[in-house]
């Protein structure tokens, strides 16, 4: 489970997990994967080994933080927007104990990189550097999604948002029922609702890595399914709600040459689309990449934070 839950004004529970350095001046917001939850450290070394504080969010139904109430369409910029609350609530409180309020560094794996952006595009004053790791462009720019399905989701998109999530829902339990975490704790836990491949072997040599993931996913499905089929309705049948040409924040687009998901032609389309964004293609790469790149993630989001001595290097 998440840290904290933290209730927003709405009266939504938001879950929130803390990693690094909690007395660490600079904050990095974390957007997970799509199946994902807060419950995840890309690279606990690289994580304790920078002088960086890691925030990272449950987005609607996932892990610890509510699902949106009933007749609500799930949303990429509401989950932006949750975000940027509980950053100037915390800044509030700073501010009245005599402390500055930062700006932050903001990075997405996956489904996550869309949040991250919209989070830059719609609280600019907020969030300086980005990080987009292995993130799809939209489906009718850089086609990834089945026809098929596209075809479903373009149907669900005519239903009220009740009746697209709990139809959509029954939908992914026929197809992935299967492949959802069993009750049992000590089971091991498929990879393939992240897009892992045999591109991601070394990601998944790091120590504990498949330990980490497992857990993410047992936390990313303790609501249910639910969570999961708002999340991708959210990019499939509405409007993303930001626009890319607002993002001015310092972009790094990491993606891998054998991703499955997302290759170097969704990178070019976010690439031609941000003012200030560069692309790092890692050769080998799949899905998982933010695992062996977490320190190149960090060093882009945090350029000031001094690293400590003391940390243990990664495989």
């Amino acid at each position: 489970m998440a840290n904290i839950q933290y209730e927003l004004l709405s009266g939504r529970k938001l879950g929130i997990t803390g990693m690094g350095d909690p007395k660490a001046s600079r904050i990095i917001v974390f957007s997970h994967s799509a199946p994902g939850s807060s419950r995840f450290d890309p690279d606990p070394v690289a994580s304790t080994s920078r002088d960086v504080q890691i925030l990272a969010f449950d987005r609607p139904g996932y892990g610890s933080s509510d699902p949106l109430p009933a007749g609500r369409w799930p949303s990429i910029a509401r989950a932006a927007d949750d975000i940027a609350e509980y950053l100037h609530s915390a800044a509030v409180i700073a501010q009245n104990l005599g402390g500055d309020i930062p700006s932050v560094g903001a990075v997405g794996w996956s489904a996550g990189g869309r949040v991250a952006l919209a989070l830059a595009a719609r609280h600019p004053a907020l969030v300086d550097r980005v990080a987009v790791v292995a993130t799809p462009a939209p489906d009718r720019e850089v086609q990834w999604i089945d026809p098929e399905r596209a075809a479903i989701a373009a149907r669900l998109g005519t239903l009220t948002p009740d009746d697209a999530i709990e139809q959509f829902t029954g939908m992914l339990m026929t197809r992935i029922g299967a492949l959802l975490p069993p009750d049992d704790p000590e089971a091991p836990v498929s990879l393939d609702l992240i897009g892992a491949t045999t591109a991601d072997a070394r990601a998944l040599a790091y120590p504990g890595a498949r330990d980490r993931l497992s857990s993410m996913l047992r936390d990313a499905f303790r609501q249910g399914p639910r969570g999961l089929a708002a999340d991708i309705l959210s990019y499939t049948v509405r409007d993303w709600g930001f626009d890319l040409d607002r993002v001015r924040a310092k972009t790094l687009l990491l993606y891998g040459d054998a991703d499955a998901v997302a290759g170097h032609a969704h990178a070019a389309w976010y690439h031609e689309r941000l003012a200030d964004a560069r692309i790092e293609m890692s050769p080998g790469a799949g899905h998982l990449l933010i695992i062996p790149l977490w320190e190149r993630v960090l060093a882009h989001l945090a350029p000031g934070a001094k690293r400590k001595t003391e940390a243990v290097s990664s495989p």
